[in-house]
């Protein structure tokens, strides 16, 4: 995994509060660069699809970040193939991860990183399970314990801590936003998973999101779930920047595209380009559901598409994705500046190992597209990670592969019905943890206090 060590004893300056953009690149208090150490790694076995690009890697390194003062002994930091993704295919690298210190995404925003996506999995994880969370940030728990004294609940603590994170994050690639226009640059945060099913609640909290963060480059994340559909259009119409989250169908994705032109056109905006939206379109999950579908069917046939479902859907929403944003209607909305929904790549991770570890990205390459990458993935894309157009080489072949899974009695529609499910539970599970962790917290310091 990408680890991050400083060589520098004094940790770099705290953020401000004042509104001024960091510029990670030209910041004379650091200097950062990005090294690959050598070590054994992952060896993935050969499984033939030319749609899926399956060929044999060898991991050379892991990706290390290391910062260090000016005049230290640190490197300027050298290009990657993230760098290439963008300047020359048009796709955004962006990473699936947020903790704190967040001034440990500078030697990632040096590499080529252009944007932040969270959930509450990864605060749960870096809040619980990891001990540099609080340590260095020891005022945490003094915090919470504040925020507790003052009557407020544990979620509402939550929101505080999270909060912090998301502005400060928003302040790391405020450059890039300024440098794009708008166009790049955002950090995520989701509305609460226990709103899944309440379309007037998530709009809500999405507002209440929105103003509290107060941030021109948070995007605020909403689940693709039915209910969560009519919402994402009023929060849109209300000039809120969204990224619409846990999309694992075609069908479902068209009504997230709906959704977001029956905003625009309803906000009653003479200037649209200041709302923007991604469309986190999910990728590995689909695999690992319809893998092990096919297993049960067990025929040679059914056995042999292992392992490309998620691939062959997702280049198949990148042609719902460039028709939907082109004819008359799109064209009404553009004359007054509204930019396309860009599809986001998610779940790019490789859950079964006997698959090549860039198997969610390298077969997605296209331009208007965003991939967001956990440390696992975009570790192996800098390290070995071809740059070149692939979302729609292979269209042929991956409308073959949809209609051979579905004569196979594979129902596309029972997939993406399962997968949300099994999304949205998910992190509503990470989220009540948190909060029991949070709760604990609190219980101990009133111990401690008496």
């Amino acid at each position: 995994m990408a680890t991050v060590s400083k060589l520098c004893n004094s940790p770099p300056a705290a953020l401000s509060s004042s509104s001024s953009s960091v510029k990670p690149r030209s910041s004379p208090a650091l200097v950062s660069f990005v090294s690959l150490h050598n070590k054994t790694g992952f060896n993935s076995k050969v499984v033939s699809s030319q749609l899926s690009l399956r060929n044999n890697h060898v991991l050379r390194g892991s990706l290390v970040v290391r910062c260090s003062q000016a005049g230290g002994n640190g490197n300027a930091t050298k290009r990657t193939s993230l760098h290439d993704l963008y300047e020359k295919e048009g796709q955004s690298p962006w990473y699936d991860n947020l903790c704190r210190p967040v001034t440990d995404l500078l030697p990632l925003i040096a590499s080529g990183v252009r944007g932040v996506t969270s959930n509450p999995a990864i605060f749960q994880k870096a809040i619980s399970s990891s001990n540099a969370y609080n340590d260095q940030f020891s005022l945490d728990t003094a915090q919470l314990w504040e925020l507790v004294q003052s009557g407020k609940d544990i979620e509402a603590a939550y929101w505080e801590l999270v909060i912090k994170d998301i502005q400060d994050a928003c302040k790391l690639f405020e450059h890039i936003y300024d440098e794009t226009d708008g166009g790049d640059g955002y950090v995520s945060v989701e509305v609460s998973p226990r709103l899944a099913d309440d379309t007037q609640g998530t709009v809500e909290a999405a507002k209440w999101l929105h103003k509290v963060v107060d941030r021109s480059n948070v995007y605020i994340k909403i689940p693709a779930t039915a209910p969560c559909i009519p919402s994402i259009k009023e929060v849109i119409a209300n000039g809120i920047s969204v990224n619409v989250t846990l999309i694992f169908s075609l069908a479902r994705y068209e009504a997230v595209i709906d959704a977001y032109l029956d905003g625009l056109e309803a906000s009653g905006l003479d200037d649209l380009s200041k709302v923007t939206s991604v469309a986190s379109f999910f990728v590995s999950r689909v695999d690992t559901l319809i893998d092990k579908m096919l297993e049960k069917i067990g025929t040679p046939e059914a056995l042999d598409l292992r392992g490309k479902a998620a691939v062959a859907q997702a280049a198949l929403a990148y042609q719902l994705y460039q028709k939907k944003f082109s004819g008359p209607r799109w064209e009404a909305l553009v004359k007054k500046g509204a930019k396309k929904q860009r599809v986001l790549w998610a779940s790019t991770s490789v859950k079964n190992p006997a698959y090549p570890d860039t198997l969610y990205v390298a077969p997605l390459i296209g331009p208007d597209t965003v991939s967001t990458m956990p440390d696992q993935a975009l570790q192996a894309f800098v390290d070995h990670g071809a740059v070149s157009r692939t979302i729609d080489v292979n269209v042929s072949e991956a409308e073959g592969i949809y209609s051979a899974l579905e004569k196979l009695g594979i129902d596309w529609s029972y997939v993406g019905t399962q997968l949300e499910l099994e999304g949205v539970d998910s992190f509503k599970k990470s989220f009540d943890s948190l909060l029991d962790t949070l709760q604990e917290k609190a219980n101990s310091l009133k111990l401690v206090s008496h």
